[in-house]
């Protein structure tokens, strides 16, 4: 089977090229990817290289496959896994495989450490180790882009169950967030501090009962409010508040009065900027827990934090960075019963548009870039669609039905476009 990959070779040396797939064993799997997400993880990795902690030494001999953001349909199954998967299933894959014998040892994850298994594909080979460790996921939801974007929302899902809170006189850990507390989401309404706010209103077990999102740039307060409405929070429960920081002279303040003057029971911070990291540490309420989500590059990247309040007002500091195979299940079990992503969602593009829209991620704006790996298309906005089909009718057409989903993509715009590519 011949497959046609985005391959990293090493620093900013990501290619595209057409190679022979090796046949199938008895415990691996063939797939057909249909979609992928690119994810700034991928921009780090590809412009890192083997300085990567999840690329293999040995890359540019071996190069691997990015994109780990990806959904499709299984082709063939080999004899171990037959009666637990069959062909035309559609699938999603949980990344973090924690595998110790992996390429890399237990870093080890698709999209950064497999020859034969990575997003940006139009087919793979699934090793017997991401099927033992339970990470091959069937999803029978509609479309494929959902399953896509399960894995990003995964890593939101995961932040919010990986919060903690003390028991008064003891030391037992409350994990999650607060429910019914005040939760703040700072630089909040990029694609993934738009996944928190998507799950925190929608998700059923426990919910804030006020959430300020703040940011610096109005356009996109302005867009995340209209995706996402104070009223459709209100209705359920939650008061919703999108600020500009920028535009007020004492953020902290203000902020903290819209806490009742206590502060913030779970802050999280979306950006790796260290004001924002300090503002956080200053709305922490007693007992508040401050979750750091956005990975930096730099790995002297330092913010100050009042160790005063650490020790007598319990406050905490977390990290996490991607869901596990728990939290993408519930991912997945929310879009199958109808938990919309595409709010998240800016671009589209084919598999000719993946090297050069991973290396320039940073600096192409909106949300996330979803890419068809069975198709050539530029990395194009939605937004763009209706200009470009005055000239090409597949633009027109999607610019309709994307019109008809108040601008957002749709499963009914994904099937138009697979159509298309044949």
């Amino acid at each position: 089977m011949k497959t046609k990959a985005v391959r990293l070779y090493g620093k900013k040396d990501l290619r595209i090229e057409e190679f022979e797939l090796p046949a199938i064993g008895p415990d691996e799997i063939l797939a057909r990817v249909v979609s992928d997400s690119l994810c700034m993880s991928s921009y780090k990795a590809s412009v890192q290289g083997t300085d990567h902690k999840r690329i293999p030494d040995d890359v540019a001999e071996n190069p691997i496959i990015v994109g780990h953001e990806f959904a499709g349909d299984i082709v063939e199954v080999g004899e171990k896994w037959k009666d637990h998967f069959k062909a035309g299933d559609k699938f999603a894959i949980q990344p973090a495989l924690n595998y110790e014998d992996g390429p890399v040892g237990i870093l080890s994850a698709p999209g950064y450490s497999y020859r034969y298994l990575g997003g940006d594909a139009t087919y793979v080979v699934i090793p017997n180790e991401v099927m033992e460790l339970g990470c091959l996921l069937t999803y029978n939801g509609p479309g494929f882009f959902p399953a896509s974007m399960a894995e990003p929302l995964s890593c939101v899902i995961g932040a919010m169950h990986a919060n903690y809170h003390i028991k008064p006189g003891s030391y037992v850990h409350d994990m999650e967030i607060v429910d019914g507390g005040k939760l703040a989401i700072l630089a909040g309404v990029g694609p993934m501090g738009l996944a928190a706010i998507n799950y925190a209103i929608h998700r059923e077990d426990r919910k804030p009962s006020l959430m300020v999102v703040t940011d610096i740039d109005q356009v996109r307060l302005d867009r995340a409010a209209h995706l996402y409405s104070p009223e459709l929070a209100k209705s359920k429960g939650i008061d919703l508040r999108y600020i500009n920081t920028s535009a007020l002279n004492d953020p902290i303040d203000h902020l903290k009065e819209l806490s009742g003057g206590e502060g913030f029971n779970d802050v999280f911070v979306f950006a790796p900027v260290a004001p924002v990291i300090e503002q956080a540490d200053q709305l922490l309420a007693f007992d508040g827990c401050l979750n750091f989500f956005a990975g930096p590059s730099d790995p002297n990247f330092s913010a100050r934090m009042n160790f005063y309040n650490v020790h007598y007002a319990f406050t905490h500091i977390v990290g996490t960075s991607g869901g596990n195979t728990d939290d993408i299940k519930e991912s997945l079990e929310m879009m199958e019963k109808g938990l919309d992503p595409s709010g998240l969602i800016t671009h589209i593009g084919g598999l000719n548009a993946v090297p050069e829209a991973t290396l320039d991620l940073p600096n192409i704006p909106g949300g996330k870039k979803l890419i068809y790996t069975h198709m050539e298309m530029p990395l194009t906005a939605i937004s763009d669609f209706r200009e470009l089909g005055k000239k090409h009718p597949m633009y027109s057409d999607l610019a309709d039905i994307c019109d008809r989903n108040d601008g957002l993509w749709s499963v009914e715009a994904e099937d138009l476009l697979l159509k298309y590519c044949g």
